[in-house]
């Protein structure tokens, strides 16, 4: 069964991005042993992306030769004209994630769909009870502002499914979001 899920890193303090929305906070655990092979795993059963207009436009910003997410199909949600990664396959939407997840769903093929960068973008997914899985690796470092984890109220109360320990400190806890825990807007 295809799980939409919100993978992502953030402080202590809750934070995915610093006031600048920069990562490099985050990027000093790349080489703690075991996360390389934890994300490869995890993208293993990535059927399909969805990202919002700055998460694709940080990823272009990073000058890589190829798209880190090949053979993905990737929606990308924008009200802009951005340029198209060579050799990607990307999709620009301006529509309601309503109806972009049945098509997401339906392309990711039995796997499921990844939520990349920015808590506005899965806010929208969470508002309308599309949120299945919280993935959310805690680094040991507090930013003290920046961008938030999940710019919005869940309903209910999320179920710990596990906890995964990493060198250094690091951790990544899967919750499960309770059925119909849509947010609202804070």
């Amino acid at each position: 069964m295809t799980r939409t899920q919100y993978y992502v890193a953030a402080s202590l303090d809750g934070y995915i991005a610093d006031a600048e929305g920069r990562l490099d906070w985050l990027f000093q655990f790349n080489d703690v042993e075991g996360v390389t092979e934890h994300y490869q795993k995890f993208l293993a059963g990535v059927g399909a992306l969805a990202m919002g207009a700055a998460t694709y436009e940080f990823v272009l910003g990073e000058k890589l030769e190829s798209w880190p997410y090949a053979g993905i199909p990737t929606w990308v949600f924008t009200h802009r004209e951005l340029p198209r990664f060579p050799g990607a396959d990307i999709r620009f939407t301006a529509e309601d994630v309503g109806a972009v997840h049945e098509q997401m769903v339906r392309a990711a093929g039995g796997k499921n769909i990844w939520l990349v960068g920015g808590g506005n973008l899965v806010a929208q997914f969470a508002r309308r009870g599309l949120l299945d899985e919280l993935l959310l690796g805690v680094m040991p470092v507090v930013l003290g502002g920046g961008i938030p984890l999940l710019p919005t109220r869940l309903s209910g109360v999320l179920e710990l499914k596990d906890l995964t320990r990493f060198g250094r400190g690091a951790l990544e806890l899967r919750y499960e979001l309770p059925r119909g825990a849509g947010g609202s807007s804070v």
